[in-house]
């Protein structure tokens, strides 16, 4: 879940590090180091905190004449976020950045007579690497990843070669391509400004970089790359005059609904055919499991196809008993979370079929997978999801419409767009309910079947961004015990689409208006008899989730700047989660 960047070319490479480090502080924020290499010296400067104060003790340094750098921003596995921890390490003549978690770093530790100066498995790699170095950079980082367990992109400098090396497993990590100068980064966002060339690092794959040169090696042996053009733009990766990153997604909604579900509605035959299936899990982490949620509560009711949801960090590990008809749907913005990967590859080893829906094309689940549905939802700077999730959503849908057999998807989407535009432009009122509910210390999100599902979701944004304590809840549990925690004044989200249980609902909503909870209605239909409340047009069930998340999402922003917290980066949050 850190991010790494590294140069080598004509220039010196501060700036690029600085930048690169800037675009993927969402992978990590607990310190960040950068080290700068000439014939002589290697110069390591490191900071506790935000890439500013990096870029302020940097600024402050006088610097080495330099054609070569790595850099790093961390996010805290093994030991502290300290100076003695951050990144880059330097042991012997090796200096290293990475992403991932060495697993067997203190077996590995014990062994070599190494006086350690950090808590990190990082530095006991970079002991590693060096313990076998000889001359021959190539056979010494073979030599080291044979001895790794666990999952690692690294980038190597040594102390006398003028070269830059990586060498990546299920950490991911790109080689980008240009004239007289080559990088290495987690993200092809880290480069965009600087060229939309790059080359896709396989597991177990070493690249040399030069100034003028790049290869890559397999099991001691040079091999050939295709050289990959990135179909995003620099602009993509800016805020575009919003405040956040987060709002500016949110408000991207409207645009990325419409671009990710016309070529579906033009052509049905696009949408996979789940009927086929006599089982079906969805296996997912986060926001993305929330999604799956909702596609699963679909397909069973629509399509009567009996689905299984699960988180991936759970599936990967327990008896699964595989129909010999599975389909297993992994579903990740990134296509880069460890989980999942894991996941997916279990289900493969055991014969199912995979489909992903993913945002990133290039990324390991996409390349891994049977079968893909991409999301366009371009890059996604900030740590909560917003856009990604709700296109999720959207193409969980097509799913269970198809499966449903029904053919006139083109009536149930063209609004959709224009309706999540005036939800996102009623601004006013998301401000309003923020403002009553910004000082309290807990709040409850509680709905039934698919409007749980949507209370998992509003409930985990909303303590992602504003550290507001926040639980979801079946609404027929409450009386099972937590009842019990609403007081007087508690804020109580009742999310309301579902006309099979509507007044089952409103009668637990009452339940809690009784004990004194202030209670916020999200529904499709007005509920006499409270003041606050948000209503979303009403439309089919298979996307009526996609006009009530981006009311919920609006909210937790506005929560999270009145309580005045770093939105787009909360406190110990990654985006791209790579390690368990």
């Amino acid at each position: 879940m850190c991010g790494i960047v590294g140069y080598v070319g004509k220039h010196n490479p501060k700036d690029f590090l600085l930048e690169g480090l800037k675009t993927l502080e969402y992978r990590g924020y607990d310190s960040a180091g950068i080290a700068l290499k000439n014939n002589e010296e290697t110069q390591i400067i490191k900071s506790v905190g935000k890439i500013k104060f990096l870029e302020e003790k940097v600024n402050n340094s006088l610097l080495i004449d330099s054609k070569i750098g790595i850099a790093h921003t961390r996010w805290a596995t093994h030991g502290a976020p300290t100076e003695n921890n951050a990144h880059p390490h330097c042991v012997g003549k090796v200096t290293i950045v990475h992403n991932g978690i060495i697993e067997n770093a203190r077996e590995i530790k014990d062994k070599l007579k190494v006086n350690f100066n950090s808590d990190t498995d990082t530095e006991v790699a970079a002991a590693l690497i060096d313990y076998y170095y000889d001359g021959d950079e190539i056979s010494a980082i073979s030599k080291a990843v044979t001895e790794l367990t666990g999952s690692y992109a690294f980038g190597i400098l040594f102390e006398d070669s003028d070269k830059l090396y990586a060498v990546r497993k299920g950490s991911p990590l790109i080689i980008g391509i240009n004239d007289k100068e080559n990088y290495i980064a987690s993200d092809i966002t880290a480069i965009i400004n600087y060229t939309n060339k790059y080359i896709l690092l396989e597991e177990g794959e070493i690249a040399v970089l030069s100034a003028e040169l790049v290869k890559v090696f397999k099991d001691g042996k040079e091999i050939k790359k295709d050289v990959i053009i990135a179909d995003i733009s620099a602009e993509a990766k800016s805020k575009q005059g919003f405040d956040h990153y987060m709002l500016k997604e949110i408000m991207e909604e409207p645009m990325l609904i419409e671009n990710t579900l016309k070529p579906f509605v033009e052509d049905m035959s696009l949408i996979p055919d789940l009927k086929k299936y006599s089982e079906i899990h969805i296996v997912a982490c986060g926001s993305a499991m929330y999604a799956g949620m909702i596609g699963k509560a679909l397909l069973e009711e629509k399509a009567s196809i009996r689905v299984i949801c699960e988180v991936a960090s759970e599936y990967r590990y327990k008896k699964v008993l595989y129909d010999k008809n599975t389909l297993v749907i992994l579903v990740s913005q990134s296509g880069e979370t460890a989980d999942t990967i894991a996941a997916m590859r279990k289900a493969k080893e055991e014969g199912a079929d995979t489909l992903a829906i993913v945002n990133v094309k290039t990324s390991t689940i996409a390349r891994e997978t049977d079968k893909q549905i991409f999301i366009e939802a371009g890059p996604e700077i900030a740590v909560a999801t917003t856009k990604a999730y709700i296109l999720q959503v959207a193409i969980f849908g097509l799913l269970a419409y198809k499966a449903a057999s029904l053919n006139n998807l083109a009536d149930e989407v063209k609004k959709l767009p224009r309706y999540v535009k005036e939800i996102l432009d009623n601004r006013d009122l998301y401000l309003k309910i923020a403002n009553e509910i910004y000082k309290d210390n807990d709040v409850f999100f509680i709905g039934r079947k698919t409007d749980y599902a949507i209370c998992m979701e509003g409930s985990l944004k909303l303590k992602e961004v504003s550290y507001v304590h926040s639980e979801a809840y079946q609404a027929g549990e409450l009386k099972h015990g937590t009842i019990s925690l609403i007081e007087d004044g508690t804020p109580v989200f009742g999310i309301i689409t579902d006309d099979d249980i509507r007044d089952k609902t409103i009668s637990n909503i009452e339940e809690v208006k009784s004990r004194g909870a202030k209670v916020i209605i999200v529904s499709n239909k007005k509920v006499p008899g409270y003041d606050m409340e948000v209503i979303v047009p009403k439309i089919s069930e298979f996307f009526q989730p996609i006009l009530v998340v981006p009311c919920l999402q609006l909210i937790a922003y506005e929560v999270a700047k009145l309580r005045g917290c770093d939105i787009d980066k909360p406190k110990n949050l990654a985006k791209s989660v790579t390690v368990e």
